[in-house]
């Protein structure tokens, strides 16, 4: 690992990019992307912390729109229950003004795991610039005080992945804890009714 983190450093802004896109490609199994971007910085404190933020923004974002058109490739293995609970989510949100664009702002903006969202916006087939626009703006917001405050309360890339694998672990874990919990919702009723039920998780046909 150690290598692999070397060689996109040799790279520059142009190895992060890379590295932060095949990082939000991946649904599971990966560090947060604030985590690799405030390493690098402690590791090279001669990068630009703004610039270092906005490419971050950027390979984030484009990582998370592949994981988002994969994820959508999926649907059709769900349950027509399924599929029309993540409906009426999606015309819910496309209903408000800047719905699309407050949710993924928020999860942006906050340590929240952004992957389940993003999987569940390919699993409902969601189309709008909103989700990008606000996803990218909230990431370079978040990355700038992480990478700011990096050399206070972080320990270097490196070192972390070889001492404490299992806080990714541990991260994914609540991360698909959330996507079970989301998925007994019934979506349907919560939105039309506002009443909370809780049904079995019949996400796949199989």
């Amino acid at each position: 690992m150690t290598e692999i983190f070397t060689v996109f450093a040799q790279l520059s802004y142009a190895g992060i990019f890379l590295l932060l896109v095949l990082v939000n490609l991946a649904p599971i199994l990966m560090p947060p992307t604030w985590l690799i971007l405030a390493s690098f910085y402690v590791l090279d404190d001669t990068q630009n912390p703004i610039l270092l933020a906005l490419i971050g923004a950027s390979g984030a974002t484009a990582g998370r729109f592949l994981l988002l058109y994969g994820s959508g490739l999926f649907r059709r293995f769900m349950s027509d229950e399924r599929k029309s609970g993540l409906d009426k989510i999606g015309a819910y949100l496309q209903s408000k003004r800047f719905g699309f664009f407050t949710a993924s702002f928020l999860f942006a903006a906050t340590p929240l795991p952004s992957n389940f969202l993003f999987i569940t916006y390919g699993l409902m087939r969601a189309k709008t610039a909103q989700i990008y626009v606000g996803f990218w703006l909230g990431r370079a917001i978040s990355y700038y005080v992480m990478i700011s405050i990096s050399k206070i309360v972080l320990t270097p890339f490196t070192k972390l992945f070889t001492e404490r694998l299992w806080g990714i672990v541990m991260i994914d874990g609540i991360t698909v804890g959330m996507l079970i919990f989301f998925a007994c919702i019934n979506w349907n009723l919560l939105i039309s009714e506002k009443k909370l039920q809780f049904v079995k998780p019949k996400i796949w046909k199989l």
